[in-house]
């Protein structure tokens, strides 16, 4: 039965709805005045304990939060950790995941922590605060703490449309497709209810389905800052992919574009290599195969490159291995660029992360998943090498490291360091790959300095998550191609030195330089 609602409540309802517009969500909140009529709950998203962070992060214009946070930070009323946990939850309540500097924002947070743990204690919180300037300076250009893209899914609008008999993850793709964002989202929040690891394996089949980087990246960080913002804000974390993949669909239906044929391609190879139901192998290829198929995956075309793994797959082949072949692929992007920027939003960079995206969602997915996973990596990275901007020589050229002459670690470093300033990206990837030909040399000085630009330079939102990614990848490849890995991101780290979001000379990243005069390094 409907409840009866008073009129001293309807009245009461009415003042408290003014005055909520009168004063904003954000004080609102703050003075415990909520807008939710009965039977609907609250308006905005409950935070607990993190929302002061997090209403300073929305509240404040970027040129004056870092004092706060510095202040907050030395004071020992907050740490690192609990501010990349406010900013990513700040971050998906305003964007949702819907907005190009807000998800590339998103993205930068894990890695920008864990940035901060490789730095002298001094500087440990640089990275951080350079992204976190970036996250409010962002908040405030589309409008602050009134601008709430995602909003509380109530219990009553969250039942779920599925049926036993058909997989979540299809429903949810099928509504996705048809661009129903309050299907799918009510989909999603009952499969997140039900079981987290389970929705996670179901949110699969929506990021699988179409080519875009940053779907896959902001799947694979979201993933993550789970463990930082804690699981009861998980839904909100994993939720932005589903409203970015519907929107993706929506823009697609709108201007009439054609389907991607990854959707025709993956259920042919799966029946035609018997994928599905099949427990993944965990044969460990030698050097040769790896190389060999890296290749193929970098030359042959998308389609055959994503034969070729799904044959590797129904062969036994551990996907580790296949995962690693796909990387070395990717690394080639960046190795085979011609002259031109690097970094950013190059071929290279996105193609670099997107398989480190997948090889990270695959460890934690079920062996559908993994086996999907590893074909769209292959189809993604293919789709790629097709364009003539990366079918060059790969970096260093022999001339190349003619010029170097160096075989000494401390000078090629030097040398490296030099380059990277001179924006000359054929010298720094020339001195990174001697210094990584001279035999057992440590790895460790080499990231050390690559460290040391990525928290400089604003590398047109991408300094962070590559790097991150080029750890990733150095630690899981093998010691015969892993030096790859930091030549291609010497070449970009060189590209990036002193260019600003509009490519223009002279300028670290945005927020860096007041940083370091806060914390005084």
């Amino acid at each position: 039965m409907k409840k009866k609602i008073h009129r001293r409540e309807f009245l009461s309802n009415v003042s408290q709805s003014i005055l909520i517009a009168g004063l904003g969500p954000g004080l609102a909140s703050e003075l415990g005045i909520s807008s939710a009529f009965a039977n609907e709950g609250p308006e905005w998203l409950d935070f607990g304990k993190l929302h002061p962070l997090i209403h300073l992060m929305q509240e404040t214009p970027a040129n004056k939060i870092q004092p706060l946070l510095v202040k907050k930070l030395k004071s020992g009323k907050t740490d690192l950790r609990q501010l990349i946990a406010a900013a990513s939850l700040a971050n998906a309540e305003t964007f949702g995941g819907e907005d190009y500097v807000g998800f590339h924002t998103e993205m930068a947070l894990v890695p920008a922590l864990r940035m901060s743990r490789l730095m002298p204690e001094k500087q440990q919180a640089l990275p951080v605060l350079k992204v976190l300037y970036r996250n409010v300076d962002r908040i405030q250009q589309v409008g602050g703490a009134s601008k709430k893209t995602l909003r509380p899914l109530h219990s009553h609008h969250a039942k779920s449309d599925a049926s036993a008999a058909t997989p979540g993850g299809e429903l949810l793709r099928a509504a996705t497709r048809a661009a129903e964002l309050k299907k799918a989202e009510k989909m999603f929040a009952a499969m997140t209810e039900a079981s987290l690891d389970e929705a996670y394996n179901h949110l699969q089949y929506i990021v699988q389905d179409d080519m875009n980087v940053h779907r896959f990246v902001l799947a694979h960080r979201a993933w993550e800052l789970i463990d930082i913002v804690g699981r009861e804000h998980a839904h909100t974390m994993l939720r932005q992919s589903v409203r970015f993949c519907v929107q993706a669909e929506r823009g697609r239906l709108d201007k009439n574009r054609p389907e991607s044929p990854i959707r025709t391609l993956l259920p042919k190879l799966l029946d035609q290599h018997r994928l599905i139901g099949r427990k993944p192998g965990d044969r460990q290829p030698e050097d040769a195969w790896v190389e060999a198929l890296s290749h193929t995956i970098y030359t042959a075309g998308k389609e055959r490159a994503t034969d070729a793994v799904a044959a590797a797959l129904a062969e036994g082949m551990a996907p580790e291995a296949v995962g690693e072949a796909i990387s070395l692929a990717a690394n080639q992007l960046v190795l085979r660029q011609g002259k031109g920027r690097t970094h950013g939003a190059s071929m290279g960079v996105h193609g670099s992360d997107a398989v480190n995206a997948w090889r990270n969602m695959i460890r934690v997915t079920n062996d559908r998943n993994t086996v999907v996973g590893l074909l769209v990596a292959a189809y993604h990275t293919a789709e790629y090498s097709a364009h003539k901007s990366v079918q060059g020589e790969p970096y260093p050229h022999e001339e190349h490291g003619r010029a170097i002459g160096a075989r000494n670690p401390e000078v090629l470093l030097k040398v490296a360091e030099g380059a990277i300033r001179e924006n000359n990206q054929s010298k720094a990837a020339a001195a990174i790959h001697a210094y990584g030909e001279l035999g057992p040399a440590p790895e460790q000085p080499v990231f050390d300095l690559m460290l040391k630009y990525a928290v400089s330079e604003d590398g047109r939102l991408h300094a962070e998550k590559y790097l991150q990614t080029v750890i990733e990848e150095f630690a899981t490849t093998r010691p015969a191609f892993r030096w790859r890995q930091l030549v291609a991101l010497a070449r970009v780290t060189a590209s990036a030195y002193g260019y600003n979001m509009t490519d223009e000379p002279g300028h670290r990243a945005p927020g860096y330089e007041e940083a370091c005069r806060l914390l005084g390094v």
